[in-house]
């Protein structure tokens, strides 16, 4: 458990065109020249920020996740990235983690954004999904969860009497659909949310304008567990790959051992 590779994907997207999204990103995926080990893609990657699921909707058969499990499996990565999924009757903003043997794990976005009617279409997500890869444990959100701290704090771990316990996990992910406008909160959350949690942030966002006109200037990011910028991209697509270090989690977590100290609390969800 020394390093974990992480690869991110800050694109434009067709708007609503899920063949031509699938079909864009299966080539910059396949262009990624290192060796990674997770490739992650923006929110809603297939349609961008729609408030039409009723005709854009699929199910977890569906075309897009299947591409994902080809695609993971023919590049011998895990895939993440959010897509609009119809299951029992019900609209989800759904984050797929796709393992390279078609496993997978999902959240459903637990916030939905009111101001732009998400909350109108689609149905809120009720539990949290923390992945494991090589011993790393990465907690998987979406786009406006971010705005909402309580729902990404670690929970207080189990010191015990020998002292011994560990945060609950080691890197937060959010894909996002982040508009320049607000591109601000974006950039102080995200190192707020590594430093609180002392842990690796990375944050996915898309690009150009959107079908209701709203541009989106990328500004992705990866942070590390002191709040340090490692990486940032501001206008313009970008595949970037990045090899996050164990030792410099540990050294972190040990030299300031704030995340001991932590509130007690429980999440309580409907």
């Amino acid at each position: 458990m020394s390093s974990l590779s992480v690869s991110i994907i800050q694109s434009n997207l067709h708007w609503e065109d899920k063949v031509a999204n699938r079909k864009m990103f299966e080539e910059k995926i396949k262009s990624i020249p290192e060796k990674t080990e997770i490739v992650v893609l923006p929110e809603m990657f297939s349609t961008g920020f729609s408030m039409e699921p009723q005709k854009l909707a699929e199910t977890m058969d569906g075309e897009t996740v299947q591409w994902m499990k080809r695609i993971a499996a023919e590049k011998k990565v895990i895939l993440a990235g959010s897509l609009i999924i119809e299951e029992d009757g019900n609209y989800y903003n759904r984050l797929v983690w796709m393992l390279p043997n078609g496993q997978y794990g999902v959240y459903d976005k637990r916030h939905r954004f009111a101001f732009a009617g998400e909350d109108e279409h689609y149905t809120a997500g009720t539990k949290r999904l923390i992945a494991s890869v090589k011993g790393w444990k990465i907690n998987l959100l979406v786009c406006y969860d971010l705005r909402f701290p309580v729902w990404a704090r670690q929970t207080p771990p189990l010191i015990g009497e020998a002292g011994k316990g560990s945060p609950e996990y080691d890197v937060l992910i959010y894909v996002a659909n982040w508009p320049e406008k607000r591109i601000h909160a974006w950039k102080t959350l995200l190192p707020a949310r590594a430093i609180e949690n002392q842990c690796f942030v990375v944050g996915i966002n898309r690009t150009g304008d959107d079908g209701n006109g709203i541009h989106y200037s990328g500004e992705s990011m990866v942070i590390d567990p002191s709040g340090e910028v490692l990486y940032t991209k501001k206008d313009t697509e970008d595949i970037f790959t990045i090899t996050l270090q164990k030792e410099l989690l540990d050294s972190v977590r040990e030299k300031f051992p704030f995340w001991k100290d932590a509130d007690d609390f429980q999440l309580f969800s409907e």
